[in-house]
């Protein structure tokens, strides 16, 4: 009989705190459905970030507390079968991805996306200004891409992250208080990802940067 060999806790544990990620400063960009999809975050050698296609128009501000939150939720089938004390196959029959911020900054897109309107052929006032626009009795569904990005670290150590949903709809609203209090007057949007034919997703995912470069064979990744 082999003798087993022994260990001790402090061989076996591998914890790495340079790969603790945190999303220092962010931006979530709003598109058409018409507009083009990005394909890569980064570029070259030292892993530059790209710029978006035409038609990303960063969102802008957005309150601090949730910042951009990405919800993920999944609902399952169980099949239970005799004699057995737990189910024995198990489907996932659902899957939804969703994003939920608060912008801050009043302009065109925020005021589309939370009062469910299209304000491209909304021409102001030539004298005043004024802009006035009605919400339709019955609103429809409009789809659009949404690309959330995040950074973290700086100059060499720069990472980026990001999130694509090529076919997102806005899905629920807050309720918005006008006051003199801290909190300006905010846009609470929740967004829910659609699966995309043409793409073949509902949700794609970024890494990239001269950090996260660095860091892959130590994050588990295969490099060439």
């Amino acid at each position: 009989m082999t003798t087993p060999t022994t260990t001790t806790y402090d061989a076996l544990k591998k914890k790495q705190s340079d790969l603790i990620r945190k999303a220092l400063e962010g931006s979530i960009f709003i598109a058409d459905a018409s507009a083009d999809l990005p394909t890569a975050l980064t570029t070259g050698a030292t892993s530059d970030l790209l710029p978006l296609p035409t038609g990303y128009e960063d969102i802008g501000w957005v309150d601090k507390g949730d910042g951009a939150t990405w919800s993920k939720s999944v609902d399952t089938s169980d099949v239970n079968s005799w004699g057995a004390v737990e189910p024995t196959r198990r489907d996932i029959t659902k899957q939804t991805d969703g994003l939920k911020f608060t912008a801050q900054e009043t302009k065109r897109r925020t005021l589309e996306l939370y009062e469910g309107v299209n304000l491209s052929g909304v021409t102001p006032d030539a004298t005043t200004g004024e802009v006035t626009f009605d919400r339709p009795p019955r609103p429809t569904t409009r789809t659009f891409r949404a690309f959330g990005l995040f950074v973290d670290g700086v100059g060499p150590d720069t990472i980026y992250v990001a999130k694509l949903a090529p076919k997102a709809d806005v899905t629920d609203t807050g309720d918005q208080k006008w006051s003199d209090g801290d909190d300006p007057v905010g846009y609470e949007v929740t967004m829910t990802a659609n699966y995309d034919d043409e793409v073949g997703t509902a949700m794609r995912f970024f890494f990239g940067g001269p950090g996260w470069k660095a860091l892959l064979e130590e994050m588990g990744f295969t490099t060439a």
